[in-house]
């Protein structure tokens, strides 16, 4: 009897359509396999790098370009990086119509057993723009390092987790708003051993090993999953809409709201809850949205929604986490999860 086989869907904005054709609707759709299947992938605003069993290969617009000889991609709007067994150079996002034909803008030569996964690199990381390439202080061992618009975050050997770079919205976790320019640890999350790390647009998550999920950064779209002060304006103004022109009696007293604790920046890490007390086994951050697999299978979507990158089958945004229902109702486990700019995309496996 065959075993569950894997499929890679997309939800929200389709990075293979791309921009300037007629935009799909928010539901989710199934990315074509290719020969042997998606194994992995990285995705860009406009286009996406896949693995399959043929190697590696760009979509973008409904066209295909292949990327012989390369084993990872680390993707931008203005550049590719790529890594091979013995190298690793950058390339204009022009370059990639021509399959990479003119020189790389940078490269650089890599000894054998060099660590990975990118964009760590021997002694230091690559980033997909300008200089494309940091180094990392001697001693400190990387098990992990994720990128976002201005910040970095490395997830030491031992679990500890390291952050640097702008924190003008509190995307550090170190308390300040003041940017750091070398590594400098967490000590909010210290003697928490962490599992995995995520870097949105300007805000951060972190995954302990026992599934607990810590997230900080900006949240003026939700994707804290702490109350949102533009979401809740947003939903009034739906309310009132709704409502009409229907207004109390003006005898009738209204009670006072209380006022809401709005959250616009969170500079520490915050323990979120989900529910039934879940645990966590990922976690992926868009620009401005976050996802996580639950150690059960299940996925949970919240922050901006636009897009549909969701996952809800609208384009609703949400400062609380809500499960991917579609999933459910398909009956199809999430086992791996990663969030572009505008777009979820989920590996789940089918019955």
């Amino acid at each position: 009897m065959a075993g569950p086989r894997r499929a890679w869907l997309a939800l929200g904005f389709s990075t293979e359509e791309a921009a300037g054709q007629e935009e799909p609707g928010p539901g989710p759709r199934r990315l074509e396999p290719g020969p042997g299947g998606i194994r992995r992938l990285w995705p860009a605003w406009t286009y996406v790098v896949v693995e399959t069993g043929a190697g590696l290969e760009v979509r973008s617009a409904g066209q295909r370009w292949p990327l012989r000889g390369w084993e990872e991609a680390l993707p931008s709007e203005t550049h590719l990086v790529l890594r091979g067994a013995r190298s690793a150079a950058a390339w204009t996002r022009a370059a990639l119509r021509e399959e990479l034909r003119e020189p790389p803008v940078w490269s650089a030569e890599l000894p054998p057993g060099a660590p990975g996964p990118l964009p760590l690199l021997p002694g230091g990381f690559a980033t997909p723009r300008p200089p494309f390439f940091s180094a990392l202080p001697a001693g400190l061992r990387a098990r992990h390092l994720a990128l976002g618009n201005e910040h970095v975050l490395l997830l030491a050997a031992g679990g500890e987790l390291l952050a640097w770079g702008s924190s003008r919205h509190g995307q550090l976790g170190h308390g300040t708003l003041e940017s750091e320019l070398q590594p400098r640890l967490v000590e909010a999350l210290a003697g928490v051993p962490m599992q995995a790390v995520a870097a949105g647009g300007w805000h951060s998550a972190s995954v302990s090993e026992g599934g607990d999920l810590y997230m900080w950064g900006w949240n003026e779209s939700g994707q804290l999953a702490l109350p949102s002060k533009a979401l809740a304006e947003e939903r009034a103004r739906e309310e009132d809409m709704d409502a009409g022109d229907t207004a109390p009696a003006p005898c009738q007293e209204q009670p006072a709201a209380k006022p809401a604790a709005f959250i616009a920046i969170q500079a520490f890490p915050a323990l979120l809850d989900l529910p039934q007390d879940l645990e966590v086994s990922r976690v992926s951050c868009g620009s401005r949205h976050t996802a996580v697999i639950t150690r059960g299978g299940e996925l949970y979507t919240w922050g901006w929604g636009k897009y549909g990158q969701l996952g809800h089958e609208d384009d609703s945004s949400s400062d609380q986490p809500r499960r991917v229902q579609f999933l459910v109702t398909e009956g199809l486990r999430a086992e791996e999860v990663v969030c572009g700019p505008w777009t979820t995309y989920v590996c789940v496996l089918e019955p």
